[in-house]
């Protein structure tokens, strides 16, 4: 059996190398990072991800703190249908689609639908200013400091991108993903109002 030489294990790195990059060159994500705009996030193209309720994954399981210092945990909102938006104030995308999001929020109130915000980036003073600029009711967490509600949604349809848009079933299990701009209400609405017919 004859032992591989300096050049062959190099050529069977490079090769390997190679495949893995090629992967990472069709990821638009990838594309963005790399390509270095000056723009300060990585921005979706809108793709929306629905999850059937039998493949959905266990229920997340996050606690952090609102803007307004109270708590605020994924047990607060067990058997509502929950939309958690990852935005922070910089973010072009996340002021465009801010209008849509509140109404949605607006509509849905006390049909069993909850709104939580989580800043990425930001402090309490930028956040609370964000809100009341933008008509923003609904709260949003602080997640700057630890990055507790990022972590809590790492996997398979975690926010890859600012911002990004989930809406949770009743048992607190992701049903749906909106990677980047919610270009319409009706989009976020359709989703929401699917969520919420089903069973309990």
């Amino acid at each position: 059996m004859s032992i591989p030489t300096r050049r062959t294990r190099i050529g069977v790195v490079t090769v390997l190398l190679a495949v893995l990059l090629a992967g990472c060159a069709n990821d638009p994500l990838a594309a963005q990072y790399r390509a270095g705009s000056g723009k300060n996030y990585i921005g979706g193209d809108g793709t929306i991800t629905e999850i059937a309720a039998k493949n959905r994954g266990k229920p997340i399981s996050f606690a952090g703190e609102l803007e307004t210092g109270e708590p605020t945990a994924s047990t607060d909102y067990l058997g509502n249908v929950l939309v958690v938006n990852f935005w922070y104030a910089g973010c072009a995308p996340c002021r465009a689609e801010a209008d849509d999001l509140q109404a949605v929020w607006e509509k849905y109130q006390g049909e069993g639908v909850a709104f939580l915000g989580v800043n990425v980036r930001d402090q309490v003073d930028t956040a609370l200013t964000f809100a009341t600029s933008y008509g923003i009711t609904y709260p949003s967490a602080i997640d700057v400091n630890d990055g507790n509600f990022k972590i809590a949604f790492t996997g398979e349809v975690a926010a890859n991108a600012v911002p990004t848009t989930l809406v949770l079933d009743r048992q607190g299990r992701v049903a749906a993903r909106i990677l980047g701009e919610i270009s319409d209400d009706s989009i976020l609405d359709a989703i929401v109002a699917t969520v919420l017919s089903e069973p309990e």
